[in-house]
């Protein structure tokens, strides 16, 4: 096994972080890896029916996995209080993914199973994923599909009446179900009418406009939470016998990124300020297929499906510098460089693959469109094969919202793409029950770390979100309740929580500087993208380690934040967000420089082999990295958990 103390980085040589007590997941049961979702399901304790009404349970975020959470724990009893930052729960972020959600159900009859679907998520994350959770995830997908399709979500079907697949990144198999290209739609409006069933039973109260920040902690577990109503400015605080946090990633440290513009970290963040650990936040997903940036005045990117690459192809011409129209480029004259490189996947091969060979072939000078950061995605054969009217079926809203973006008809000319800011497969430590190591805190969907590894598989966010909620959770959450019978809640406990949102509310309002929160939101994501966004190296890690800290001095000086606390003011929900995001872009460059080995998401131009492939070192980093907080200023303490491998031998990946 290899040894995870053997670490490079640290004090030593260094001195950006700590070294800490290695920990490990004591939820996993033993035995063969596919039973042990059923032995855990068998040992959790259960709690009586008549007593789940009287806990109270507290979700943030109404996402596919907290919509999903809420709605199950609302109908298996428990008074379930849910939050989120937006108007309405349908506005969650997670309507905006489109390609569509895994599953091993095998209708194509192609070879499909839970254990290659399994295979593939563990090999396709870098092999940086623990195998119990991985292999749960598989098993659960097929439960899914029916829950979804027992709700009444519009999955597009074949001929025979079966529910269609189409391929997807990663895979040699059709597993991928969808609804045109507007699958996260929805299954997310699938999520909310069984949520607002249960808000109309009275079983779940819910709180839009409303954001979390901050954590109630009474006797080292977490009871509560402190949320500031975003209309009115009040603050105001609510107990419960647990917390669930479903606030989604991080990808928003970029800036320019494909989140919404409104995600952000902090529920996390505040968690982690109280001693969750954050784990791997350096495991940033790249996505391949976005319209490429337009200029200075963009504050977001736009995602274009994955499934695109399903039908596209990829190209850009062979020689540097060719300015022609895509259409007056012979095809003896362009360079299909992923059919190319890796002709086993050709164009599907998986996002991290993707992303660095679409820079590297504009790094030679071969990009397209503005600045020449951009490579072509191609219809042209799919439509004399398919037919016009075939692929205006599966992906004609993609095409129409390209099309109003550039100004540009993908039907006659290719369309241009670029790597851009999409996932995190960072997020809050939990064990095999999805709980923290705060008891009573749980984490589901993109804010903890548990499936993806260093990689996500296209549709796989879909699938995890919705396991996490409708399956998963509720298992650990019961067997937690059931063990714990927990009293009030102290005052002093509240009031320590209030007193301290309510005190950086005034200090953010009483710097009264020059500068906008956009600025150095803006600032900060040029540091992140140079320095730790595509490609990392030491020396820019490193000089990323001195800009971000005296950025961070300079908010807390010079940031101006108009308006007032007691009133809408989105000047100061951005300025509370942008101030974590802070500290965790110094904490994910931190995380970067410790692993000096590429694998997944995570390249460090020092390791790559002949090819330009990325180089792992399982001998040194075979390991979960646990960040635990050290207090403003303090140097991070780094707590290892070990992964071992008894099913999926880690390799060399390969797709060609």
């Amino acid at each position: 096994m290899p040894d995870a103390s053997r670490a490079t980085g640290g004090p030593v040589d260094g001195g950006f972080y700590t070294p800490g007590a290695p920990i490990a997941d004591d939820r996993a049961p033993a035995g063969p890896v596919e039973d042990r979702w059923t032995t855990r399901k068998f040992e959790a304790k259960l709690v009586n029916p008549a007593n789940k009404r009287k806990k109270k349970i507290i979700i943030i975020g109404t996402g596919l996995a907290g919509g999903s959470a809420g709605a199950t724990l609302g109908e298996a009893g428990y008074h379930v209080v849910q939050f989120c930052f937006q108007d309405s729960p349908r506005r969650a972020h997670s309507i905006a993914a489109q390609g569509g959600i895994n599953a091993a159900k095998n209708y194509r009859n192609d070879g499909d199973s839970v254990h290659r679907l399994f295979y593939d998520t563990v090999k396709g994350g870098d092999f940086r994923a623990r195998e119990s959770n991985v292999h749960r995830l598989a098993e659960i997908s097929t439960q899914i599909i029916d829950q979804c399709v027992a709700q009444g979500v519009p999955f597009a079907r074949e001929y025979g009446g079966l529910l269609d697949n189409r391929s997807f990144g990663g895979t040699q198999v059709s597993r991928t179900f969808y609804a045109r290209g507007q699958t996260g739609q929805q299954l997310l409006l699938g999520a909310y009418q069984a949520l607002m069933r249960q808000v109309d039973a009275g079983n779940v109260e819910l709180y839009a406009r409303h954001e979390m920040l901050d954590l109630i902690m009474q006797d080292g577990r977490a009871r509560g939470v402190v949320v500031r109503d975003l209309i009115t400015g009040e603050v105001k605080h609510h107990t419960a016998d647990a917390v669930v946090l479903a606030s989604g990633g991080y990808g928003n440290v970029y800036f320019l990124s494909t989140n919404a513009m409104g995600s952000n970290v902090t529920a996390s963040w505040r968690a982690h300020r109280h001693g969750a650990y954050f784990a791997n936040p350096c495991y940033t997903q790249i996505h391949p297929t976005c319209i490429p940036v337009s200029g200075d005045h963009q504050s977001k990117l736009t995602l274009m499906s994955e499934s695109l690459r399903n039908d596209g192809r990829v190209w850009v011409p062979k020689r540097g510098g060719d300015e022609r129209r895509p259409s007056d480029v012979p095809e003896d004259e362009r360079d299909y460089y992923l059919e190319r490189i890796y002709p086993s996947f050709g164009n599907l091969v998986p996002r991290d693959i993707a992303s660095r060979a679409a820079k590297n072939v504009c790094d030679e000078g071969r990009g397209v469109g503005p600045g020449g950061l951009g490579v072509y995605l191609d219809f042209a054969d799919a439509i004399e094969r398919l037919g016009r009217k075939t692929v205006e079926a599966k992906y004609g809203n993609l095409f129409e919202m390209y099309e109003r973006i550039t100004g540009e008809n993908p039907y006659e000319t290719p369309m241009r793409i670029y790597p851009a800011v999409h996932y995190t497969m960072g997020g809050l430590w939990v064990d095999y029950d999805l709980q923290s190591n705060i008891p009573g805190l749980f984490v589901v969907g993109e804010a903890n770390f548990s499936d993806h590894g260093a990689n996500r598989l296209g549709a796989s966010a879909l699938m995890q979100g919705l396991a996490d909620g409708y399956f998963v959770l509720p298992t650990g959450l019961g067997d937690y309740i059931a063990r714990n019978d927990l009293g009030p809640v102290s005052e002093e406990a509240v009031a320590e929580a209030e007193t301290r949102v309510r005190d950086q509310i005034e200090r953010l309002l009483s710097i009264d500087g020059d500068r906008s929160v956009d600025s150095f939101h803006r600032e900060l994501g040029h540091i992140m993208w140079e320095y730790c966004g595509m490609e990392r190296t030491e020396e820019g890690l490193r000089k990323a380690l001195e800009l971000i800290p005296a950025l961070r001095e300079e908010f807390w000086t010079r940031v101006k934040v108009t308006g007032g606390g007691q009133e809408l003011n989105q000047q100061l929900e951005k300025a509370g967000r942008v101030a974590d995001f802070l500290e965790l872009g110094e904490l994910m460059v931190i995380d970067a420089l410790h692993r000096s080995e590429s694998c997944g998401g995570h390249f460090r131009a020092e390791s790559q082999d002949e090819d330009g492939e990325a180089k792992r070192d399982d001998e040194n980093f075979s390991y979960v990295a646990a960040w635990e907080w050290a207090g403003a200023g303090g140097q991070p303490v780094l707590h290892k958990e070990a992964l071992e491998f008894e099913y999926v031998k880690p390799s060399q990946r390969s797709y060609k």
